[in-house]
């Protein structure tokens, strides 16, 4: 067995896996994807006989956390072959993955998982359902509006008009330029889709995707924290707090560390190392993620397993303002 990460020029040897394992997906998105998405991505493989029989992709975002450009990295197209499954692989990878993401500084990771019970064990938590908007088609009943489908030329006004969206409404949300919507267009055009805008007066005042078939079930995004202190400085407070406590990480040895963790409203989060003996609990960093993100409050995650606060703690975390708006539609 032989785990590394691919040069650039041999993430074109992944695809015979990926086509066998989501043989779901159109030969034209495939295309789409060995053509843009693994110019600036990372792959990592294991490989046996000689062969790659198992691979995790990190397509690379820039995202918006309370205002702050944060690097990240979608976890995606995670496959084994069936003959090689139930060997650890995936948690290798996953492991090598998260391990290349912490020396980058990335704050989080996040995926779209086939199944949420496979990545919980590995510090993952579910934090978003993607919120879906889909062209039905019809008139709009404002004979001043138009509809039309968006290109190429027009991803720079549209990445003006989501930018000014995003930021009025969300915390965490991928970076929006011109670049993003070309790409973005050319994605949804390989699987027979388009970008719709709705126009009025000149002014664009909505974007749409029609897709070939409504997806049924909405999908769900997954985090994970990677670099603990960096993504808790990213954080605001609604009143002076002052709490220490351990921070468990089977995965990111660095973080396995007890914080002292102050500020208010006004200052933000300031960390410093914790005494351990003024430590009022133990997080794991799945449970932290929930916190962090809105997924479970702290009474909530006060009740699970290898969780332990006191009762001062528990109210001191409260004073935390989650990450709870977040929009991460990104496919891949």
């Amino acid at each position: 067995m032989r785990l590394r990460k691919l040069a650039r020029e041999e993430h074109v040897l992944t695809r015979p896996l990926y086509e066998k394992i989501f043989s779901e997906d159109s030969s034209s998105f495939v295309d789409y994807y060995y053509t843009e998405k693994t110019r600036d991505n990372e792959i990592f493989v294991i490989e046996e006989e000689e062969r790659i029989v198992s691979m995790i992709h990190l397509n690379p975002y820039t995202l918006l956390v309370n205002g702050q450009e944060e690097p990240a990295h979608y976890i995606v197209a995670v496959a084994t072959e069936k003959d090689f499954r139930k060997r650890g692989y995936m948690s290798a990878l996953l492991k090598t993955s998260l391990r290349e993401m912490y020396r980058e500084g990335e704050p989080f990771t996040f995926l779209m998982p086939a199944s949420e019970d496979i990545y919980r064990p590995h510090g993952f938590c579910t934090v978003y359902e993607q919120e879906q908007r889909f062209y039905s088609g019809g008139k709009t009943g404002n004979p001043s509006e138009t509809v039309r489908e968006a290109k190429a030329a027009d991803a720079g006004r549209i990445a003006d008009f989501a930018s000014r969206t995003l930021e009025q409404r969300y915390q965490v949300y991928a970076r929006r330029d011109a670049a993003y919507y070309e790409r973005l267009i050319r994605e949804y055009e390989s699987d027979g889709g388009r970008l719709i805008l709705k126009e009025r007066d000149g002014e664009i005042r909505d974007c749409l995707f029609r897709v070939a078939e409504t997806p049924v079930k909405k999908p769900r995004i997954m985090i994970r924290i990677v670099y603990l202190e960096r993504l808790l400085m990213l954080l605001k407070l609604n009143y002076l707090m002052a709490a220490c406590f351990h921070v468990t990480d089977p995965l990111i040895p660095e973080n396995n560390k007890c914080l002292l963790l102050t500020g208010t409203e006004y200052s933000g989060v300031m960390l410093m190392e914790g005494d351990p003996k003024n430590s009022e609990g133990t997080l794991t960093i799945e449970a932290l993620g929930r916190l962090v993100f809105g997924a479970g409050t702290a009474d909530e995650i006060s009740d699970e397993d290898d969780v332990k606060m006191t009762p001062r703690l528990r109210e001191e975390l409260k004073k935390i303002i989650p990450l709870s708006r977040i929009y991460l539609n990104e496919i891949v």
